[in-house]
């Protein structure tokens, strides 16, 4: 089935499909949360889950997106008609709404960081702790950078897949790996930086234990940008001829890869210069530029790394406002520009609490969380894991078994005993490790 609308290359697809994933989640939160649980043995525990959990239901994703060709709220109609399946792409859709909100308000902090690195006004003399402080708590700088933020994500958006999506991740997402590889060699010849690659690389046994299992299983969930729909809308642009289960290992390896050089740039130059692994989520905001200050043209590699969490961070942005404008326009094209130009506008009015969240209105709590922390709450805790949940179950007790491995098989070199076991994998163990990752979370277990 042709589609009206589609990717112009296979490579277009997949490094817009790694943009979607490689976000905050690769570069942020991957080492900070590596850096509490232990190191070596949380990344094996990720790199695990990420293979036998996260592909399968990117690659469920990847069936509902294709065979239906629709947006996330019309595939459900299309492959379930007359049934509550639809419910799963509203949710899906409404949760990338509320995540933009928030998400965008972190997007202006890394913008900010960027603006100044590139303008030089980060230096030795800089106090990191208070720009950090500055830059989240101002009310008019907070939620003026996460407007400009939402404006640089319109702006791509608005002109589609080809010619917006993908022609931007088709110059982001190399140039992403080019100067991490470069930073990452940079951070490595630092003396005393094998501390570091020992942390990442030499497990210490005494953490492989429930509760980091757990964190690891959560981290390869999120990572791979799945149950929230957008991996669905993204492979609604694609042909029967791409080979799905070669796309959805490539996205995957990629997101694998920028993680651990992530953790390449990052341990050994804190290991290097005597700072501790477990800062938190401070470490790229406060330790990183203190550490990168100690480095012969440290700001200019500071400069070069934030404006790489810039771009995987628009990236991520890319894929959560297109699955909003995706089953808005319902593949009318004509309706795009201003319908992308009002949602990003309604998205940005939104998320002005969040950016206000951690200053103005940081006594404003609801069940004892901010606004943007109640909002990261609903969204990373309940919705995205049930929504993941769901689609594992939809595509593999709701789907003829027979009808899902003929799809899936079309266009692709991988054995059918593998695809079998795919499907295996959504219909029994995704399905239990997405509710043990739920019920922990909620403090259940």
């Amino acid at each position: 089935m042709m589609k009206s609308v589609s990717w112009s290359s296979k490579i277009g697809f997949i490094l817009s499909a790694a943009g979607s994933a490689i976000g905050l989640g690769a570069i942020w939160k991957f080492p900070y949360t590596a850096g509490t649980n232990g190191g070596a043995v949380f990344l094996l525990l990720f790199l695990i889950f990420t293979i036998l959990i996260g592909l399968p239901v990117l690659l469920a994703e990847f069936y509902i997106g294709r065979k239906s060709g629709k947006n996330a709220i019309d595939a459900f109609k299309m492959l379930a008609p007359n049934s509550m399946w639809p419910w799963v792409g509203r949710i899906g859709v409404t949760a990338c709404f509320i995540l933009l909100s928030f998400y965008s308000v972190v997007g202006g902090w890394v913008l900010a960081y960027s603006i100044h690195a590139l303008s030089g006004n980060i230096g030795a003399n800089t106090d990191f702790g208070q720009l950090f402080e500055h830059t989240i708590t101002h009310p008019i700088a907070a939620p003026a950078y996460q407007a400009l933020f939402m404006l640089i994500t319109v702006w791509v958006v608005q002109n589609g897949i080809s010619n917006g999506i993908e022609k931007a991740n088709r110059y982001l997402m190399p140039a992403l790996f080019l100067l991490f590889l470069l930073l990452a060699v940079r951070s490595l010849t630092l003396p005393g930086a094998m501390e570091g690659v020992y942390f990442l690389f030499t497990p210490d046994w005494q953490y492989l234990n429930p509760q980091t299992m757990l964190i690891a299983l959560g981290q390869a969930f999120f990572a791979l940008s799945i149950g929230v729909s957008a991996m669905i809308t993204y492979a609604a642009y694609l042909n029967d001829k791409q080979d799905t289960f070669r796309s959805a290992h490539s996205i995957m390896w990629l997101n694998l890869l920028v993680s651990v050089l992530a953790g390449l740039v990052i341990f050994p130059a804190v290991f290097a210069f005597g700072f501790k692994p477990d800062q938190g989520p401070g470490l790229i905001f406060i330790v990183l530029p203190a550490v990168f200050q100690k480095i012969p043209f440290g700001n200019i590699a500071f400069a070069i790394f934030i404006l790489l969490v810039l771009f995987a961070t628009l990236t991520s942005a890319f894929a959560m406002l297109e699955t909003v404008i995706a089953a808005l326009t319902r593949n009318d094209e004509s309706k795009r520009r201003n319908t992308t130009r009002w949602i990003g506008a309604a998205i940005y009015l939104i998320g002005i609490p969040s950016a206000l969240s951690f200053g103005l209105m940081k006594d404003w709590q609801l069940f004892g969380k901010t606004i943007f922390d109640l909002w990261d709450y609903l969204i990373t805790a309940l919705i995205m894991p049930l929504g993941a949940l769901l689609i594992a179950v939809f595509v593999g007790w709701f789907q003829p078994k027979s009808g899902v491995l003929a799809h899936m098989k079309r266009g692709t070199t991988t054995p059918s005993w593998l695809a079998d076991l795919w499907l295996a994998i959504v219909r029994f163990l995704a399905p239990l490790a997405i509710l043990l990752v739920f019920v922990h979370t909620l403090g259940w277990l």
